[in-house]
């Protein structure tokens, strides 16, 4: 008992001696590891790389009790396990890696550094007009069951996109856009694709999610509207052919059953930065079904 009450009191006496030690450097090198591990867990958190860091655990755990015994053929096989299995990650998971690499890209920095710039008065003009015609399609579309699928460019450049259609670069009308998407159009099977207030191109593909958890009712342009905003930070706006519902696609998420005025509030509050609409968070919606 005696040697339990003296092992005790050595290891708290290390315990006081090292928080005694500790100074402010060593508090904020905590901190950034705490922030870093935070953010690596946020971005992972809904991808494929959800798993593999569960893998990668289990194979830690697993070579550390490997080690610790005298399996020598066990341990041969994991060691090299991990000195390959870095290279085979970043072949494997390079759309995860990219996807976070370009999220992290996206952070906003102080300053406005590398910022494009705010819009001026002409181009925040540009941008209602082009919303205000793009609600008025989407009504008529709407109306007729006649699908569409649309893709707003943010921060990330889309010219990958953009390559596999035809560029158009003009003023966006709602008489252009019915014609465009209207079923005798070479270029309606494809997505349109609006960078700043210009109907910049049309006919383009998308990238499909690999999420297979969503409703079997969503069909091709609804799971290409969501593979394309999983995939960039593009606000994606999809009307469905079969029901007239529209919807919009967001960080991989689907939000459904808008109208033309509640869509128009929305883009204005995401499109238009000085906007304080936040109409995403008092409008009656409803999230895709998983």
């Amino acid at each position: 008992m005696d040697q339990v009450w003296i092992s005790l009191k050595n290891t708290l006496g290390d315990l006081i001696t090292t928080v005694e030690s500790v100074n402010v450097w060593d508090i904020l090198d905590i901190l950034m590891v705490a922030f870093l591990l935070y953010y690596i867990i946020k971005l992972v958190r809904d991808t494929r790389a959800n798993q593999l860091v569960k893998g990668i655990l289990l194979l830690l755990v697993l070579y550390a009790v490997v080690t610790t015994m005298p399996f020598k053929a066990m341990g041969f096989i994991m060691k090299a396990l991990l000195q390959v299995g870095a290279f085979a990650l970043v072949v494997v998971f390079q759309p995860e890696l990219r996807r976070m690499l370009e999220k992290v890209g996206r952070t906003k920095l102080p300053f406005g550094l590398f910022s494009a710039g705010g819009q001026d008065e002409r181009q925040q003009l540009e941008v209602r007009r082009m919303i205000d015609e793009v609600a008025q399609a989407c009504e008529s579309l709407s109306r007729h069951r006649t699908g569409a699928l649309m893709v707003f460019e943010m921060q990330t450049k889309l010219g990958e996109i953009i390559r596999t259609g035809t560029v158009i670069d003009a003023y966006p009308s709602a008489e252009m856009i019915g014609n465009i998407f209207y079923v005798g159009s070479p270029l309606h099977d494809g997505a349109m694709v609006i960078r700043g207030a210009r109907l910049y191109a049309a006919g383009c593909f998308l990238p499909l999610t690999e999420n297979n958890d969503l409703s079997k009712e969503l069909g091709t342009r609804h799971r290409a509207s969501i593979g394309m905003s999983e995939n960039s930070d593009a606000i994606v706006l999809v009307v469905s052919e079969e029901t007239g519902v529209i919807s919009v696609a967001r960080n991989g998420v689907l939000t459904r059953n808008y109208t033309p005025e509640t869509l128009g509030d929305y883009l204005r509050a995401n499109l238009l930065p000085q906007e304080n609409a936040q109409s995403e968070h008092r409008l009656p919606f409803r999230r895709a079904k998983k």
